[in-house]
């Protein structure tokens, strides 16, 4: 009998000394050719929790100089979206500012301030996420910036077209379950995702 209530305190206690795992990632930005920009993401698991951050710095010349910053913090607790920050920055001066945050089952979004929207969809699967796992059989994400759901489609051979809600289509290449690259539809400008080896 003692030995049993050993072995159970044994086992208890590797548990609740596990260590937090950690992934890094870093992409370079690409437009026309030549890299433009870094983004970094990184993805923690501690306990329950999944926290994914990034950040990307862009410098483009397109008729003038533009500085854009986008900063992501998002957290997910056991694989379901908690809380979800962007923040946007265009030559140092803020942009745009999108939080989404679960409380009493639903969802709450809002856009610089201001409450945008409100949904109770369990939310398991987000843009942020598309860096570190291939979205095998997902055929939806939450767009953390926009505050609404993306289709994907499979398009065959690892690779993914992720389509907003404003019709801009990205196309994300897979390599034994990780992100290579991608070609994101920014809007004025397309830029090109590589991954850094």
């Amino acid at each position: 009998m003692i030995w049993y209530l050993f072995l159970f305190s044994f086992i208890v206690c590797q548990i609740n000394f596990v260590k937090p795992t950690e992934k890094k990632l870093s992409f370079d930005m690409v437009w026309k050719g030549k890299s433009v920009g870094t983004l970094y993401a990184t993805q923690k698991n501690i306990d329950s929790k999944t926290y994914y951050q990034s950040s990307t710095n862009i410098q483009i010349k397109f008729i003038k100089t533009f500085d854009i910053n986008y900063e992501y913090d998002v957290v997910f607790d056991n694989q379901i979206l908690q809380t979800a920050h962007v923040d946007i920055n265009y030559n140092g001066n803020n942009h745009a500012q999108a939080n989404t945050k679960r409380k009493n089952n639903e969802y709450q979004v809002t856009k610089d301030g201001k409450l945008e929207n409100t949904f109770k969809e369990t939310v398991q699967y987000s843009t942020i996420s598309m860096y570190f796992e291939e979205p095998i059989n997902i055929k939806r994400c939450y767009s953390e910036q926009e505050g609404d759901f993306n289709t994907i489609a499979h398009l065959g051979d690892h690779k993914y077209k992720k389509v907003n809600t404003s019709g801009r289509e990205s196309f994300f290449h897979y390599k034994n379950g990780k992100l290579e690259k991608a070609i994101i539809d920014g809007g004025i400008v397309s830029f090109e995702m590589v991954l850094k080896k």
